[in-house]
């Protein structure tokens, strides 16, 4: 692939993007919406604020549990198979659930098992579509502007949090099956787009090992490798205690009082402050003290949770809510770049799918745990003492994986490359176990 200046100008990126855009505006979309169901159902059922609390818990389990029992084989599906394919099938599954959802909203049918069924079957699809489409990223522009890539795939990302909670809560307030209808048709231009993807190298995993082996692999990879492992869980941990995303309904409802169309404002503050953070950054590329900043970032991502917390203003909410979503984009950019850049792209797909687990574990675990916390001692202490726990964690980190405080550039150091080096070279020449 010759050198380009910028990801836009490679019509493969152009159609990766799009397709990312289109399926994350559907994804927000009905997430906000499932929540606010699942919430409204129980409360109009007679549950209190703790035991409707608790059902948004349930929704964050079931869709974590699909993606933690299956990492280890999605990973290797995003290596060994058609990764464009993969995505393929996976948006398709979502776009059922779309359909499913409108219908039985639309015949007012929805109830808290269908929710909890359309729950674990996202979570089947995300785990698939995450790590075969941050995969095969890496592999449709240069090396050098990879991180203007990520910058720009992020804003995809964030651009779909915003609007795709405007989809859901505005357009429920008018029709309640409308969002889910909507995100239908944004899952299958999602498809469409893929499907104008070229081919696109996809390096064989070297060796001749059994897949179990190669999981394995992929696995030692992500724990022998200092960089990645911290930057990984820095972000489980953090997110995972802090996350307030899931409480967001109840915060709708009961403490803000400000209805779906607020639910809608709510989720798109933080996604606000992330597209602002990662359009600088498409055109701006932080290239000094990434560690440090990373770990910054993740600490005023912990004070501006414990703020939101306490608000009970709306206005002071969405600003709190903005900077938390700056500071996590800030941090998302940084680590993103660490990870893809200190990893072998034979080994992506594997180590994506570790890294897209923590991920479902600090958002969707997050949120049961959110949840659960919110059950046993309130929502607001929960919030709360999530926001301490991210900046403890900061603390922590910093002197468990001193390289995070130390690493100055994106580049990996001299001694990682010729480790790397020469641990592909050893499994080039390794015959491996017959398949």
């Amino acid at each position: 692939m010759t050198a380009q200046s910028h990801p836009f100008k490679i019509a493969n990126f152009r159609a990766y993007w799009v397709s990312r855009l289109s399926m994350t505006l559907a994804q927000y979309a009905m997430l906000l919406i499932i929540g606010w169901q699942t919430y409204n159902i129980a409360r109009d059922n007679g549950m209190n604020v703790a035991e409707a609390s608790g059902q948004l818990a349930l929704i964050g389990l079931l869709q974590f549990v699909p993606l933690f029992l299956l990492t280890p084989f999605v990973g290797l599906a995003a290596d060994r198979l058609n990764r464009r394919n993969v995505a393929r099938i996976m948006v398709l599954l979502q776009l059922g659930c779309a359909a499913l959802l409108a219908y039985l909203t639309w015949t007012g049918a929805i109830s808290l098992l269908s929710l909890f069924a359309v729950a674990v079957l996202l979570g089947i699809a995300r785990a698939f579509s995450g790590p075969a489409l941050s995969a095969l990223a890496p592999n449709l522009v240069p090396k050098e502007i990879l991180p203007n890539a990520i910058a720009l795939s992020s804003i995809a990302w964030q651009v779909g949090m915003i609007a795709g909670p405007a989809i859901g809560g505005y357009f429920y307030a008018i029709v309640p099956a409308l969002p889910y209808a909507i995100a239908a048709g944004l899952f299958g231009l999602s498809v469409l787009a893929l499907s104008f993807i070229g081919k696109v190298p996809q390096p064989p995993i070297p060796g001749a090992q059994r897949p179990i082996g190669q999981i394995v692999d992929g696995l030692h990879y992500v724990v022998r490798n200092k960089m990645v492992l911290g930057a990984i869980t820095l972000d489980l941990f953090a997110v995972f205690l802090a996350g307030a995303t899931a409480l967001f309904p109840v915060y709708a409802r009961d403490i803000l009082m400000v209805g779906e169309e607020g639910l809608a404002q709510l989720a798109m503050a933080p996604a606000a402050g992330a597209a602002i953070t990662a359009a600088f950054f498409s055109f701006r590329p932080l290239k000094s003290n990434v560690g440090p900043k990373m770990l910054l970032a993740v600490a005023i991502f912990g004070l501006a949770t414990i703020a939101f917390g306490f608000s009970t203003w709306m206005p002071l909410s969405l600003a709190m809510l903005f900077i938390v979503g700056a500071a996590d984009m800030f941090s998302v950019y940084i680590r993103q770049s660490l990870i893809q850049l200190h990893t072998p792209d034979d080994k992506r797909g594997r180590v994506s799918s570790v890294s897209m687990l923590t991920i479902s574990a600090s958002n969707e675990f997050g949120d049961f745990f959110s949840g659960t916390l919110a059950f046993l001692i309130g929502p607001v202490l929960a919030v709360v003492s999530g926001g301490a726990g991210a900046i403890i964690t900061v603390a922590i980190w910093s002197r468990l994986f001193p390289v995070l405080r130390t690493t100055k550039t994106f580049d990996p150091p001299e001694e990682l490359l010729d480790t790397k080096a020469q641990s592909d070279t050893q499994s080039a020449k390794s015959p491996g176990d017959p398949t």
